[in-house]
This record gives C-alpha cells, sequence and structure tokens, in this order.
C-alpha cells in the first residue's frame, strides 16, 4: 500500500485520468487492430502471440503470458489454437524439459509478413490521430513518461522485450525498396 504522502485529491485525480485516457486510446486500439487482422480470422490474443513468438524466436508459454500482458491459460489456449492452423509449433529444449516452448512456422512467418504488407489496406486512428504531432514535431509521439510508468510496474526485463520488436521491425525493412526481410528473402505482394 501506498503510503499517504500524496494529498488525495491529486492523487485520485492522476489515476482516473490515466484510466479514462487509456480506456480511450485502448477502445481506439482495439478497434483498429481487430480491423487490420479480421480478414485473417485472427482475434487479437492469437496476432499477439504470433508477433511475441516471432520476435523472441522461440519462447515459452509463461513468457508470451507475461509480455503479452495476459494469463498464462489464455497464452497457452490460443497457441494450441494456432498450433492447430499451422501456424506455432510446440517443442521441448533438451536442455529444459519442463518448459514448453513455441515458434513460429514458415506459414505462420508468411502470414505476419502478409498482414505487415496489407497495413495500410484498413484504417488508423491512432495514426491519424497522431499525424499532427508528426508533422508538428517531425516524429510520432515517443510516450516517455508512460514507458516510464510502465517500466515501474513491469520491470526493465519486460521493457527489454517490448523495445526488441520494434528494434526487429527496423531492422527487417529495406531501406531502399521498403519491402519487408525475413529469412534473408526479400517478399514483396507480389510474392505472397
Amino acid at each position: 500500500m501506498i503510503d499517504e504522502k500524496y494529498p488525495l485529491k491529486e492523487a485520485m485525480i492522476f489515476t482516473q485520468r490515466v484510466a479514462q485516457m487509456s480506456k480511450a486510446l485502448w477502445k481506439a486500439v482495439e478497434k483498429d487492430w481487430q480491423q487490420w487482422i479480421k480478414p485473417y480470422d485472427l482475434n487479437i490474443n492469437e496476432h499477439h502471440i504470433l508477433w511475441i513468438s516471432f520476435h523472441l524466436k522461440g519462447a515459452t508459454i509463461s513468457e508470451i503470458a507475461k509480455y503479452g500482458v495476459m494469463h498464462v491459460s489464455t497464452a497457452f489456449n490460443f497457441s494450441k489454437k494456432l498450433e492447430q492452423r499451422g501456424y506455432l509449433e510446440f517443442y521441448k529444449k533438451d536442455d529444459d524439459r519442463r518448459n514448453t516452448y513455441v515458434s513460429v512456422t514458415e506459414i505462420g512467418q508468411n502470414l505476419l509478413l502478409e498482414m505487415n504488407n496489407s497495413y495500410y489496406n484498413t484504417e488508423h486512428g491512432i495514426l491519424k490521430g497522431s499525424l499532427p504531432i508528426k508533422e508538428l514535431y517531425g516524429k510520432f509521439p515517443e510516450f516517455l513518461e508512460v514507458m516510464s510508468v510502465i517500466r515501474n510496474i513491469y520491470g526493465e526485463e519486460f521493457m527489454e522485450i517490448f523495445e526488441l520488436g520494434f528494434k526487429n521491425i527496423e531492422s527487417i525493412f529495406d531501406e531502399t525498396t521498403g519491402e519487408i526481410i525475413i529469412n534473408n528473402d526479400i517478399k514483396n505482394d507480389d510474392e505472397l
């Protein structure tokens, strides 16, 4: 419990402001995300699990749950559904028989590639709402204070994995052609 070092009014206004903004932001994010993945018959948890598994290059169910901010049973159940569809595979490591790992199959990688290449085929309210800031300052909002709060809640390791996905995204785009590179092969929409 937090010591009563802060005025009640200030603390309550802050937490309610964060709650209201988070709810409004999540509603827009959820709508954008669902529209983007709808043609691929995935839900948000499934897409998030694919995303995490791809960037971690072999993750335990516990890691997926932790970095996906979901319950372990949710991570496991949706991972099993993805396995049944051929997007993920489960395996054990010789040196770690206790944990179950998942990795993205070639079919799963192709699905992610196709989804990334079709990103602009749907509306993105969050992107659209951020464009005035991008136009004014030359970059999208960075949310440094919010990231600091998340770091204080979930820890440094969570933020390292959080950032890993974005570093991987930067590394898979060919700067000159705008194409996505996976497994050292350049792929574009014509090859899908």
